[in-house]
């Protein structure tokens, strides 16, 4: 009896298992063979010492079985963005956020180095020379000319259509709200300024000093070269 109940036992629980085992394989299409337990050995359905398992196959062989089964697997995907897709900013407006700084209206009118601005030949001593001692400069930061009790020497503006300016230069006209802009000649006063009211943005209040050293600082700064490059060009 205790033999026959073994029997009927064992054949139920085959059956049981053998029930379980094709409700898994038709909803997931994957067999026995195709589940691996870390740590733990491989489940195979036959015994026989000639089969070989999926175990033993290389990962890429078993990572293409689960694909094939329709198992879902994590893919690592990476995204390459091409250079002539990524568009950086064309003028100083788009690339430096001018709206943080406090604002001022000024009457703005352009000058030289030359005579008929400063009195001054190019065989005098001083030809050329701020008040601050810097030599004048049409760069990215040029010099320009201010009422030093308004905006001391070291003042930084940023003029739109203009650029950059920094305080270094005085004139006996430069008076109150208005600055006197820094050009080569005097054919681009007239033709790339002349005289208009703007309103420029204080970037930094000046301390009263400025040095070439300084101002060659400002025009080098690596971020702006771009810039710097585009003026020099127009």
């Amino acid at each position: 009896m205790k033999i026959k109940s073994f029997i009927r036992r064992t054949g139920m629980s085959l059956l049981f298992l053998g029930a379980f085992y094709m409700t898994v394989s038709s909803i997931s299409n994957v067999t026995l063979t195709d589940l691996h337990v870390s740590g733990a050995t491989t489940m195979h359905v036959s015994h026989n010492p000639t089969y070989t398992s999926e175990a033993n196959q290389p990962a890429k062989y078993r990572q293409t079985a689960l694909k094939e089964k329709g198992l879902n697997t994590i893919e690592k995907r990476q995204t390459y963005i091409s250079s002539d897709e990524i568009e950086g900013p064309e003028t100083l407006e788009e690339a430096v956020d001018f709206e943080q700084y406090p604002t001022a209206t000024v009457e703005a009118t352009g000058y030289t180095a030359g005579v008929e601005s400063t009195g001054k030949t190019p065989d005098h001593p001083q030809y050329g020379v701020t008040f601050s001692g810097v030599q004048v400069k049409r760069d990215l930061y040029s010099t320009i000319a201010a009422d030093l009790s308004v905006y001391p020497i070291g003042t930084i503006m940023y003029i739109p259509d203009y650029g950059y300016g920094v305080v270094a230069d005085k004139g006996s006209a430069i008076t109150g709200n208005k600055i006197d802009l820094y050009y080569d000649t005097v054919e681009e006063v007239y033709s790339e300024w002349g005289k208009k009211e703007v309103e420029v943005y204080v970037v930094e209040m000046g301390e009263g000093t400025l040095t070439e050293e300084a101002l060659v600082e400002l025009n080098e700064d690596e971020a702006l070269q771009v810039f710097r490059q585009e003026m020099a060009e127009n």
